[in-house]
């Protein structure tokens, strides 16, 4: 029947029950995939309370704890390096960059036409004012200058005729025995030779000038370039190049520039008369070029950067100097005496301004506010704030504040020449090897 459960009768010891049909199983990677999802969603929103958790703790206040090191005066007290202040003379100076320009440079050129016969210089010799430098073939105005004393002398001898026949003239018209106009008319003809003659003389030394201009000879006294033609060229005075370029090096200048900030310091200084040494280094700063002195100051300030132009004068004995060459410039204006100097490093600046720190008696430092006064790259002048002798920190300023303890390091022992030199390396050792 269709509403009766079915029956199978099974061995003795076993009991039959009815069952409903079982489902159907499941694959196996439809189990594991759920698996997966339910540890992915785990995952995740344990992530997501770690970041709360973590985001609680950054910005919530974390209690004050007391410091490590030596910031205050519980703490433990902070090796500093110390320097005392010192009285001494600071030089005021002023540092710009400088254009090594000559006094002279001279491109000499020819004054006439002709063909350049000898080169008598070598390229970079130093010639002095008058020395012989090129020939140009002089024939040519050799034999104008005979022409024009040829034509000279024809003019003179007209000029003798006719001053002899006016002294005759004078004499027949005394007698009144020729008429006055035939003398007028002489001494009209005496007078046209002797300016014919005169115009001959000219002529005569305008060929003489151009038998010197033949010589061509140094201008200035300093060094030759480069030859800019060489001998068998035409040459004339049209060549915009010339024969050679002499420029003098020595004396020498430097012109720099300085801001109008600064000029009416300096000014003050020349108009009482001073000489205001200037040295020129080179392009990094460490080596002395040459030592010389303010020679002037330019008539006006350039109003596009607002500086002035000064110049200043080098004997350049060992020619150090060269043209055009780029150089620092010091130009000590003042010199502070009897100043507070001390280090550089031991100038700070924050909230107080410029300070420093002072060591007191009791192994503590105080936050001392001072003014600052000129440098010279390595120690500073102190205008008030300080007095001599006292101590200030130089080394580990950055680890203080107003009122920390601190212990004085002992200087650093600086090289000496009496120092061991370097043993010598063994024999077969190789060249930078350790042991």
């Amino acid at each position: 029947m269709d509403d009766q459960r079915s029956e199978i009768l099974a061995p003795p010891g076993r009991v039959i029950v009815d069952e409903p049909l079982a489902r159907p199983a499941q694959p196996g990677g439809v189990v594991s995939h759920r698996l997966r999802r339910s540890w992915g969603r785990r995952l995740i929103w344990l992530l997501l309370l770690a970041a709360i958790v973590a985001a609680a703790i950054w910005y919530f206040p974390r209690p004050q704890t007391q410091p490590k090191g030596g910031g205050g005066q519980a703490g433990a007290p902070v090796p500093v390096g110390v320097a005392p202040v010192a009285t001494g003379d600071m030089p005021v100076t002023l540092s710009q960059l400088g254009t090594v320009t000559p006094l002279s440079t001279v491109t000499v050129k020819t004054q006439i036409s002709g063909y350049l016969v000898q080169v008598a210089f070598k390229e970079g010799q130093m010639v002095n004012k008058g020395d012989f430098l090129a020939q140009i073939d002089p024939r040519p105005y050799q034999v104008a200058l005979e022409q024009a004393q040829a034509q000279l002398g024809k003019d003179q001898a007209l000029l003798k005729n006719a001053q002899v026949d006016l002294q005759r003239y004078n004499t027949l018209v005394a007698q009144n025995s020729i008429a006055k106009q035939t003398r007028d008319t002489q001494v009209s003809l005496v007078a046209q030779d002797e300016a014919t003659v005169k115009a001959d003389q000219a002529q005569i030394d305008a060929q003489r000038l151009n038998l010197t201009y033949c010589r061509i000879v140094s201008p200035v006294t300093g060094r030759v370039g480069l030859r800019q033609v060489d001998a068998g060229n035409y040459v004339q005075n049209s060549d915009p190049n010339g024969i050679v370029v002499v420029t003098q090096l020595q004396p020498i200048s430097v012109i720099f520039t300085l801001p109008e900030d600064n000029l009416p310091e300096v000014m003050k200084r020349v108009r009482a008369g001073a000489v205001l040494p200037v040295t020129a280094y080179d392009r990094t700063g460490s080596t002395d070029l040459g030592q010389g002195k303010l020679d002037t100051v330019d008539n006006q300030i350039d109003t596009t950067t607002g500086t002035v132009k000064l110049r200043a004068i080098f004997d350049n004995v060992q020619e150090t100097l060269f043209p055009n060459q780029f150089v620092n410039v010091k130009l000590l204006v003042n010199t502070l005496h009897d100043a507070d100097i001390v280090p550089n490093s031991a100038i700070q600046r924050g909230a107080p301004g410029t300070f420093v720190y002072v060591v007191k008696p009791e192994k503590t430092v105080a936050v001392q506010k001072v003014k600052v006064g000129p440098s010279d790259g390595q120690q500073i002048a102190i205008l008030s704030g300080l007095e001599p002798g006292e101590s200030v920190v130089i080394d580990g300023a950055d680890r203080l504040r107003d009122g920390a303890k601190v212990t004085i390091a002992p200087p650093q022992p600086a090289a000496s020449a009496t120092e061991a030199p370097p043993q010598p390396r063994a024999q077969g050792q190789k060249e930078g090897s350790a042991r």
